[in-house]
This record gives C-alpha cells, sequence and structure tokens, in this order.
C-alpha cells in the first residue's frame, strides 16, 4: 500500500504545479482530476499531456487513478459545487453521450500516461428519472464503457456516495456483477462508507479483489464534508488493519477538495498522520 493525493485538493493551482507540490510532500502517487482546471477534457492528445508525462518521469511519481467523477468543466461558470451531470443514468439519451465521450477520453489518458484505473460515478435520479429506469440507463453505459476498457486493459472503479444511484457497497456489488467485466470495481470512498452508516470492516472484505484504489477523507458525525485525518471519527488504524489483512497492495488516496484554499498545509498534515500509521501496519506484517 502507498499514499496518494488527490489534485482535486489543489484546483488553485495548475495541474503541474499541482503534482510538483505533492510530490515535495513526500507523496509517492497522486490522482489526477480529469475535470475542470486540471485534466479537462480528458484526452490522450491534448497539447498538455506531454508535459504531464515529463513531469510524473521527473519526479518519480505513480498515477493511482484519473478522477472522472465531477463534470463541472462542462459548465461555463464554476460556482464551486460539485456537479455530477452529464450522468451516465441520466434520463436523456444526448446526455448520457456525452458523459460517455467523457469517460472514454478518461481511459485513454490513464492509457497514455501510464495510470491502471480511472473512477466514475452513477450520477443522481433526477426528476422523471426514478432509480429503476436510472439502473438500466447507467447499466447500459457501463456495458459500453466497460467494452471500451477492456480493449485499452483500463480498470473502471465506481465510486457509490450517498444521494446518488449506486449510494452504497450492496448496489455497488450489484451492479459490478451485473455487468460483469472482471475491469469493473470500487473507487472505495470510506468516508462516503461512514457516512451511509456502512461497516468499514465488513464492506473491504466483501468488495477486496475489486477495489481498485481508495479514497481516505476524515469524517465527524456521520456529516458529509471532508475533513484532515485526525479531525473528525474514522477509526484510521483499524481501517489499515483490514486492508493489510485482505492483502490489499494498491493506493489509499487522500481526497480533500474542501481545503483547496489551504492546500499544501492539509496535504502536509495529512501525510504526517497517516504515514507512520501506514508505515507501521505493514511492519508488522513482515515480523
Amino acid at each position: 500500500m502507498k499514499l496518494a493525493y488527490s489534485t482535486n485538493g489543489f484546483t488553485q493551482r495548475p495541474l503541474i504545479q499541482a503534482i510538483e507540490e505533492i510530490a515535495q510532500l513526500g507523496y509517492p502517487a497522486v490522482e489526477i482530476l480529469a475535470d475542470a482546471p486540471h485534466a479537462f477534457p480528458p484526452s490522450k492528445d491534448a497539447p498538455w499531456v506531454p508535459d504531464v508525462i515529463k513531469v510524473l518521469d521527473r519526479l518519480g511519481m505513480e498515477v493511482s487513478n484519473i478522477n472522472g467523477n465531477t463534470a463541472i468543466g462542462f459548465f461555463r461558470e464554476h460556482t464551486g459545487q460539485i456537479s455530477f451531470e452529464p450522468s451516465l443514468c441520466n434520463a436523456s439519451q444526448e446526455v448520457r453521450a456525452r458523459r460517455l465521450a467523457y469517460t472514454k477520453g478518461c481511459i485513454d489518458f490513464a492509457h497514455t500516461i501510464g495510470a491502471s484505473n480511472i473512477s466514475i460515478t452513477s450520477g443522481m435520479c433526477l426528476p422523471g428519472n426514478p432509480p429503476p429506469s436510472a439502473w438500466g440507463h447507467f447499466l447500459a453505459a457501463l456495458t459500453e464503457i466497460m467494452d471500451y476498457a477492456e480493449k485499452k486493459s483500463i480498470n473502471v472503479g465506481i465510486e457509490c456516495e450517498p444521494g446518488l444511484l449506486v449510494e452504497n457497497g450492496d448496489e455497488l456489488l450489484e451492479i459490478i456483477r451485473a455487468v460483469g467485466s472482471t475491469r469493473l470495481g470500487a473507487n472505495l470512498d470510506l468516508g462516503h462508507a461512514e457516512v451511509g452508516r456502512e461497516d468499514i470492516d465488513a464492506l473491504l472484505r466483501k468488495l477486496g479483489p475489486r477495489i481498485w484504489n481508495i479514497h481516505l477523507e476524515d469524517i465527524r458525525d456521520r456529516k458529509h464534508y471532508h475533513l484532515i485525518p485526525g479531525e473528525g471519527t474514522m477509526n484510521f488504524a483499524e481501517i489499515m488493519d483490514t486492508l493489510q489483512d485482505i492483502g490489499y497492495e494498491r493506493f489509499i488516496t487522500i481526497e480533500l477538495y474542501t481545503y483547496a484554499h489551504n492546500d499544501v498545509n492539509a496535504a502536509k498534515r495529512s501525510f504526517a498522520y497517516l504515514q507512520p500509521m501506514l508505515k507501521e501496519v505493514m511492519q508488522s506484517e513482515i515480523f
């Protein structure tokens, strides 16, 4: 296991500078936001892609994930509000097609820079699109996405979140099984699981082999607001123990978009809090 930090916590800086800052703080990996103001629209041919590859190579940084969860880049005015539209479960075929093209762009971008996985969300059930119909739209979209991802050898992780169509681990596992692709799995945000009152230990054990990336932040009183690790009530030591026990070897990506106004400090404090804990649990396995 290794720590990574998402550039969605550094959105007041250009992408290249965000990667450099994260590397200087000691992180061996970075998650790249495939949304404004960073890698949007995601593309293998965008003029900034060679610069991303160069800075990753120069710094020896790995990429934990290409974060294709949000879509504020589709809108001319950025209000600071997270947007999941256009989504893959939208009732409009035209709207879904826009998100499908975007998601395929994420897959192409991941393939070009050497990332092994991207993350997506289901979107929300908007008025006139109740869960049964939204589920059908999402399932059809995923089938097309996974056909494309398999050809590029890229894993796709769905991130469940309270309030979305796919909002918990059981629904996530259901859609993974329904699609049937071995490259479809979870971008598992454990803070979301805490908000949704899920049993995190059981969730990790249930999804284990299909977890492509972990999102981590602290949560207090089950309110969905991403806090710096140590400021909430998440039991990180227990989480690390379970991850080690199930043989998880991928990345733990800290996601603190709520601290873009104080990015370096948040990333520094997160590393100082979690890295010793991670090191201790990994060393205990050796002995």
